[in-house]
């Protein structure tokens, strides 16, 4: 597929593509690249391995920029992470993708976009645009479910499935490495290198890369709290674990009196007198409920219990 850009993106055939003196966007498959790289006028022989690809990158070349974009599941909401390749010039760019990734996110700029001073740039900064474009929202997504995960733990920690916490940790450390690619790449867009931008332009990838740099900021704060609530988690099943300490200490306290009481008149020695006097076993009950009164009534003095 081939497309101008003019006040919009339009499509066009191959031919008018290589005869406009409008900047184009085209998209081929991997053997659609190998078949037609030599009419494009970009020297640079690149190998392309789609299912290869594991990073957002741009390249500098002599007279190209080449590059790779990784999109994880995480952003795209796609089954599998979204993988393409491109070529870019002065004159536009070239998307090599095996799938409908490229073409599909053409369509919403075909759509939704009018430009009143069309540029490549301008459709860069779109185009960068629509790749996070959702991702302001799995943000706050992800900081909802982490409110209600710390509700529950300050709730009842013991009965909390942490799973999710670690899931999450784990999108979002995906996330950032996601963020720290595209901030390279837009810085080496910004640095424009080989001269294929107009100077005036290079705040749409400025723009970008500020965006992208938020985004990390938002990535950042969200692991961070992923990392407290296992800290809350962890000191809410200590403080537990402590009450119950406390609760058998308390016990414990209370019964070594009483313990001491029947190891003493466990003896059964001949000349014991307590053994013969009719008040010896109301009195040892009565002393053992003094003991068991007197100790909870200090230990609520105390604040214990």
């Amino acid at each position: 597929m081939y497309y101008m850009i003019n006040n919009s993106l339009e499509e066009c055939s191959a031919q008018q593509c290589y005869e406009s003196p409008s900047p184009f966007v085209a998209v081929l498959t991997t053997a659609q690249w190998q078949a037609q790289n030599e009419s494009f006028g970009i020297s640079i022989d690149f190998e392309i391995n789609n299912d290869d690809i594991y990073t957002s990158k741009a390249e500098v070349n002599y007279d190209s920029l080449t590059g790779t974009f990784y999109i994880p599941t995480q952003s795209s909401k796609a089954p599998e992470p979204e993988k393409f390749s491109y070529v870019l010039d002065e004159n536009g760019i070239i998307f090599i993708d095996d799938s409908d990734t490229v073409k599909k996110l053409l369509k919403q700029i075909q759509r939704y976009k009018k430009w009143k001073k069309p540029c490549l740039e301008r459709f860069l900064y779109d185009f960068l645009e629509l790749i996070i474009h959702n991702d302001l929202a799995i943000m706050q997504d992800y900081e909802i479910e982490l409110d209600n995960l710390e509700k529950e733990i300050m709730t009842d920690a013991e009965s909390t499935d942490m799973t999710r916490n670690n899931e999450i940790r784990g999108d979002i450390r995906d996330l950032r490495i996601h963020y720290e690619q595209l901030l390279d790449l837009g810085q080496e867009l910004e640095e424009n290198e080989n001269g294929f931008f107009d100077e005036d332009n290079l705040r749409y990838f400025h723009m970008f890369s500020s965006r992208v740099d938020r985004l990390y900021d938002a990535a950042t704060h969200l692991r961070d709290y992923t990392i407290q609530l296992n800290d809350l988690y962890q000191s809410q099943l200590d403080v537990r674990q402590n009450r119950i300490m406390t609760v058998l200490t308390v016990v414990t306290t209370i019964f070594m009196p009483l313990t001491l009481i029947v190891g003493w008149y466990g003896m059964n020695f001949k000349y014991m007198p307590e053994l013969e006097s009719r008040m010896g076993y109301p009195t040892v009950i009565v002393l053992s409920a003094l003991i068991i009164i007197g100790s909870l009534i200090f230990f609520k003095i105390k604040k214990i219990l």
